[in-house]
């Protein structure tokens, strides 16, 4: 069971972690949407217990696993991923203002 205290500082470290690397991936590869993009899979890789290469080699086992696991998400697991995409979203939408700012580094 985790408490709400838990369940906030957990959501925050995920948006600002994303948010973190997000904003350097964007800034270093000049792709404003990297980060948003490729969530979804690291968010698979959190979930999920099979290797990467099952999903080619025995990919119906794989995938109806896959689909189990999200089905049977906590409340608290989906809010704590779900801020992580929000971090993750948020770095486009910043480095994208800022590009449009002005800023050359950016």
């Amino acid at each position: 069971m985790m408490t709400v205290v838990t369940l906030i500082i957990s959501m925050l470290l995920f948006f600002v972690l994303f948010f973190g690397i997000g904003f350097l991936l964007n800034m270093l590869l000049r792709m404003s949407w990297i980060m948003a993009v490729v969530y979804p899979l690291i968010a698979i890789f959190i979930i999920d217990k099979y290797p990467f290469i099952d999903y080619f080699r025995n990919s119906g086992e794989a995938f109806s696993d896959l689909g189990q696991r999200l089905s049977q998400l906590a409340m608290a697991d989906i809010l704590i991923l779900s801020s992580g995409l929000a971090g993750a979203i948020l770095a486009g939408i910043v480095i994208r203002l800022l590009r449009k700012k002005g800023y050359q580094m950016f």
